[in-house]
This record gives C-alpha cells, sequence and structure tokens, in this order.
C-alpha cells in the first residue's frame, strides 16, 4: 500500500511539475528579464538531466537484448545455441597480450605459439540494428611471430547428446576484418578415445557466412560420443583486426534418401 501511495504521489508531483514548467514557456515572453534570467538558470539544470536521461534510454532501446538466443535457424533443428560471450557481459570484458590456452568467459579459448604475445581479446557491446546478438569479440592481432592462431568454442553437453552420424551441425557467423585473411573453421568430436575433425573454410566474401558439417563422412562412434568442440583457425593474422559479431549452432537431421 505504501509504495501505491509514493507511486501515487510521484506521478502527481511530475504531472504539477509539467504544468508549472508549460505554463512558464507559455508566459516567457512577458516574464520581468530577472524572474526570466532565473527561470533560465533551473530550466538548464534540469534540461541537463533530461537529455541524459534521454540519451541513456535511446542507446539502451536500441541495443541488442542482453541474454536473446533468437535467431534464424533451420525449421527441423533438434538443438540451437549461442555460446554466453555473445549474449551476456562478461565478469572479466577483455585480455591484454594474452599467454596461450586463456579463456575468456566459460566456453572461448585463446590458442597460439608465440614467442612474445601481441594480441588482445575483448568481449564488445553491439551498436548496430542488424545485430541479434547483444556481444561481440574482437581480436587484435600485432605482430605475429608464431605459426597458428585458433579460437576454440566449448559446446555445451546438449550438443552431443543423442547425436548421430545423420546429423548436420550448421555454424554461422557475423566477422568483420580490417584487411582480408583467411578462416578454418574445424569441428572436433571426441568418442571415446578418438576424436574425428572435420575442416570447413568459412566463405568469407558471401554476405551470409555459413557452414554445415556432414557426420556422415565420420568414423564416429555414435555410443561413446563425449563432447564437441570448434576450432576458429586465424591463417596471416599479423596486423589484424578481426570482430566475430555473432557465433551461433544449430543441428538437425540429414533428409533420408
Amino acid at each position: 500500500m505504501a509504495s501505491e501511495t509514493r507511486g501515487w504521489l510521484d506521478r502527481t508531483l511530475e504531472a504539477a511539475s509539467l504544468r508549472r514548467w508549460a505554463r512558464r514557456a507559455a508566459m516567457a515572453p512577458r516574464t520581468e528579464l530577472p524572474e526570466l534570467r532565473r527561470q533560465r538558470a533551473r530550466a538548464r539544470k534540469l534540461k541537463a538531466h533530461v537529455d541524459r536521461v534521454i540519451h541513456v534510454a535511446e542507446e539502451r532501446l536500441a541495443l541488442p537484448m542482453i541474454g536473446n538466443q533468437a535467431f534464424p535457424r533451420p525449421p527441423d533443428s533438434d538443438w540451437a545455441w549461442r555460446p554466453d560471450l555473445w549474449c551476456g557481459p562478461l565478469p572479466v570484458a577483455g585480455l591484454s597480450s594474452v599467454p596461450s590456452k586463456s579463456m575468456l568467459g566459460g566456453e572461448v579459448t585463446l590458442f597460439h605459439d608465440c614467442a612474445q604475445s601481441e594480441l588482445t581479446l575483448r568481449q564488445l557491446r553491439n551498436m548496430r540494428e542488424a545485430d541479434l546478438a547483444a556481444y561481440g569479440l574482437r581480436l587484435d592481432v600485432f605482430r605475429f611471430d608464431g605459426s597458428y592462431l585458433s579460437l576454440a568454442i566449448d559446446l555445451p553437453e546438449a550438443a552431443s547428446r543423442n547425436l548421430r552420424r545423420k546429423h548436420l551441425i550448421r555454424v554461422e557467423t557475423i566477422v568483420e576484418m580490417e584487411k582480408p585473411l583467411e578462416i578454418f573453421a574445424r569441428l572436433n568430436i571426441k568418442h571415446g578415445p578418438n576424436t574425428e575433425q572435420i575442416v570447413r573454410e568459412l566463405p568469407l566474401d558471401a554476405p551470409e557466412i555459413m557452414i554445415e558439417f556432414d557426420l556422415a563422412y565420420t568414423k564416429m562412434n555414435e555410443k561413446r560420443v563425449e563432447k564437441m568442440w570448434l576450432d576458429l583457425i586465424f591463417e596471416g593474422p599479423q596486423m589484424n583486426q578481426v570482430t566475430l559479431r555473432d557465433l551461433t549452432f544449430s543441428r538437425r537431421k540429414r533428409a533420408e534418401l
């Protein structure tokens, strides 16, 4: 009851304040100059707060929603997922001079063999109207003296549950680069003591970057599947900035022939 009273009182006071400023605006052409000067000073203070509320509100309301797992997927998918890094803010938003095997969040790990790391990895807020993912991942590479650079994304247990060789694993992403480079995606499936690997090159010149891994071409033991992860491998990454605006996965069964 007390909260309802406070809410009613706040609305009443706000309405009274609006009426008061409306009257002042209407009377401004006839107001005495000393009083008009005082009103202007108060109005400027009020305007600073109002402008701040409008600016923050428009920015927040225009951004993709935090935690959003919505994205286009095949209608017959039996599993779909966007990693947490692209959904919500991480406790640690970035790393610099990143050592190999460093994790950003609980699912993304950076691997390299540089003698001296000149790499930075950070999460950033997506701002574009077209973005569905709330956050993106930016990789900055300066001098690079290694032979490989990759990001490993661990897929959740649900991705491996009831996995069959008739399944197709789809990966979709949005990539921005300062200059062209090649990116390869390698799907790893651990089953018992063995690990199946399928490699595809990302079609970075296509308007929509999508690849599918057909598990029919593997020797995967369906009864012993333990986990899956995806490696994104960057070829010739030196002096470049790569931003992954979104990364999504889905799984569906191949049509029976």
